[in-house]
């Protein structure tokens, strides 16, 4: 019998969807002048090889990144929250379709788990309320799942210690001020209660969250996701951070 796929049933888009297309125009395009190259303009073989390479290369990582989209980052998931002990309550940092939220749901059948986004589509296709609700709904697990309309830099709806787990999946990265993102650093630590976690996914700006975290008393550990999560290449590659508030076992 096959193994049940990590990804949940539902539709959740692309990351930056653009991007994959574009690596791989690019890669068609090399291609292209690689053939050029050859049978028009007799340019040398070595020079008809090096645009060929590129060209592949332009299309792998085109491959990688729709793998780490489509794929990889439930795979990634799924195996983290395994990791964890269960927690009651649960908050899901720039939440997009509900693929965390979700997974977070179906790996603890006994917490309650809220998503909150901005609902950018930019950030992912076709975000919504709407479409992180259909996807809660279709894996029986919406009566504990909520959605919600915010800014991760300011959440006055959550009061200070109120979730046991706080997750966020690539989206931190995406606020584009270093002031923005330490204030959801700051944000996710407030409302995350004393011995509960805070883990965080993602891919540029992980050095800046292990220094604010720091400073904030965190006990981190810090890994790669790997390969699974490569986004274009091992120079966009994705890193786990997982962060322990100090206090009472969660």
């Amino acid at each position: 019998m096959a193994a049940p796929s990590p990804r949940p049933a539902g539709s959740y888009g692309m990351d930056a969807s653009w991007v994959p297309w574009l690596w791989a125009a690019i890669g068609i395009v090399y291609l292209v002048l690689a053939g050029f190259s050859v049978f028009s303009w007799g340019a040398p073989l070595w020079v008809t090889f090096l645009v060929a390479v590129l060209g592949l290369a332009f299309l792998a990582g085109g491959a990688l990144f729709w793998n780490a989209s489509a794929h990889g980052k439930f795979l990634v998931w799924r195996e983290l929250l395994d990791e964890l002990p269960a927690p009651a309550r649960v908050l899901d940092l720039g939440c997009g379709r509900g693929a965390v939220t979700i997974m977070t749901a179906e790996a603890f059948p006994r917490a309650d788990v809220t998503g909150v986004d901005l609902w950018r589509s930019i950030d992912q296709s076709g975000n919504s309320p709407a479409a992180a609700e259909a996807n809660a709904t279709v894996n029986g697990v919406s009566g504990r799942t909520r959605f919600v309309t915010g800014d991760m830099t300011a959440l006055p709806q959550f009061d200070g210690g109120s979730f046991d787990l706080v997750t966020a999946s690539l989206a931190i990265h995406n606020i584009h001020s270093p002031l923005g993102r330490r204030s959801a650093i700051g944000e996710a630590w407030r409302v995350l209660s004393p011995g509960g976690r805070l883990v965080i996914v993602d891919i540029s700006k992980v050095d800046e969250y292990i220094v604010h975290l720091r400073a904030l008393g965190a006990a981190l550990t810090v890994r790669r996701a790997g390969w699974r999560m490569w986004w274009s290449g091992p120079w966009m590659a994705t890193r786990i951070l997982i962060a322990a508030k100090p206090g009472a076992s969660s």
